[in-house]
Formats: C-alpha cells, sequence, structure tokens
C-alpha cells in the first residue's frame, strides 16, 4: 500500500495543532468515486505495563462480509495521551500495520472520529489523508458538537452540529443500545458514511471490521503479556 508522507509525527504540541490547521484544507468531502468491495477496520490496543502498543487491520469483502486478511503490528508509543491529538500517538503504529496489507480497502473505518474534531482533523481525517482513500471515522463518544437523541430502531439518527456546521450523526446501530458518533474522514460525505457504517453493523453495535480489529488486536496484546 502507497502512502503519502505528509509530515512527522515525533513533534510537539504547538507543531501538532499547526499541521492539524494545515492538513484540513486538504480534505475532500465527496461522494464515493468507485464501489466497495473491500473495507478496512482499524483499532488500536495498549499494554497495562509498558509503552507497547498495538494495532490492527481487518478487511472484510463486500456485499458478503467475509473476512479476508488481517494483520497486527506492535511497537512503542512516544506521544503521550492528549486529547484532540490522538492520531499523533496512534497514526505511527497504524500505518505499519496498513503496510503490511496485501489488499487495498476501498473504504476505511477507524474506531475514532472523522472531522468531529475542534480541528476538524480526528483520526479518520487524518490517517485517511496519509492513506488517500475514503475513511470514516466511527467513535463511541461525542467529542465535540450538539445533537438530539436519535430514535431508538437501528437506522434512526440525526445530525451533529458544531459552530452551525453540519459536521456528523449519531446513529443507532442496534435497537435500544447507545448510538455512535460518526463522521467523515476524507473522501466521503456524511450521509455515505452513516450509511456504510449502518452497512457494516451486523449483530452488535460497532460495525464488523472495526470490531475484529479490536478483538484481534486485543488477542495479541494478552499473548504478550
Amino acid at each position: 500500500m502507497k502512502i503519502r508522507q505528509l509530515h512527522q509525527w515525533n513533534v510537539n504540541i504547538a507543531t501538532a495543532r499547526s499541521i492539524q490547521l494545515q492538513l484540513r484544507q486538504m480534505l475532500k468531502f465527496q461522494k464515493l468515486a468507485k464501489p466497495v468491495h473491500y473495507i478496512a477496520g482499524a483499532d488500536v490496543s495498549y499494554s497495562r505495563k509498558s509503552n507497547l502498543g498495538f494495532a490492527a487491520i481487518t478487511i472484510f469483502k463486500y456485499p458478503e462480509m467475509e473476512l479476508c486478511e488481517q494483520k497486527a503490528v506492535s511497537m512503542p508509543i512516544k506521544f503521550p495521551y492528549i486529547p484532540g491529538y490522538l492520531t499523533f500517538r496512534e497514526a505511527p503504529i497504524l500505518l505499519e500495520a496498513f503496510q503490511k496489507l496485501s489488499l487495498l480497502p476501498d473504504l476505511v473505518l477507524f474506531d475514532g472520529q472523522g472531522i468531529a474534531h475542534p480541528r476538524s482533523m480526528g483520526i479518520a481525517a487524518h490517517i485517511g489523508l496519509f492513506l488517500d482513500l475514503p475513511s470514516i471515522g466511527c467513535a463511541k463518544s461525542r467529542l465535540i458538537g450538539e445533537f438530539k437523541s436519535p430514535g431508538q430502531n437501528k437506522g434512526d439518527y440525526t445530525p451533529l452540529f458544531h459552530k452551525n456546521q453540519h459536521i456528523g450523526a449519531i446513529v443507532r446501530t442496534k435497537a435500544k443500545v447507545n448510538p455512535v458518533f460518526v463522521s467523515p474522514g476524507h473522501l466521503i460525505t456524511i450521509e455515505e458514511s452513516v450509511e456504510w457504517v449502518l452497512k457494516t453493523c451486523t449483530k452488535y453495535r460497532i460495525p464488523e471490521p472495526i470490531r475484529q480489529s479490536h478483538i484481534f488486536v486485543n488477542q495479541m496484546r494478552q499473548k504478550s503479556i
């Protein structure tokens, strides 16, 4: 997989903020340019005893939703945990995992935010630019924005706004279960982001590519203990 090198990751907070503000000008929101046959999900886990991090990428074939490929890597995490700068902590290890893939996904789902971020540069937006692929953020909680709760049925959703701008949606992916916070990362619209999150949620709250990456990466972490 070809990955663009847009900047260095070992930077201070002031530089990280400047990078985010510059990169958000590069984001594009448009309808998908080609059919989706392969969907990737990405997740990261951390050792409780060291600075070691673990990243997993899982690829499913669509519409069969068959698991086609899984890759995982581990490496030391150097950037501290600072809200709003998660990508600088997780991107190096995630990009290392993406480089190991033999299949090229048409769409990537991230356990985190897209543009529903103070500087429109959540992990799905940021890494979406590095991969130059359509990307979606699907988070379990809100980072920014105002919203009304959606209905209780699967498929119900309401818009997420920040400073009068429509930045995403709150989506009920399973009846009577807490919704997820969906926002586009790059090369996709809000409406399509909602559509693909619902398409990839099977019996669970979280899209299956992300859920399987979560399971896989935690298995890897457990084996390292």
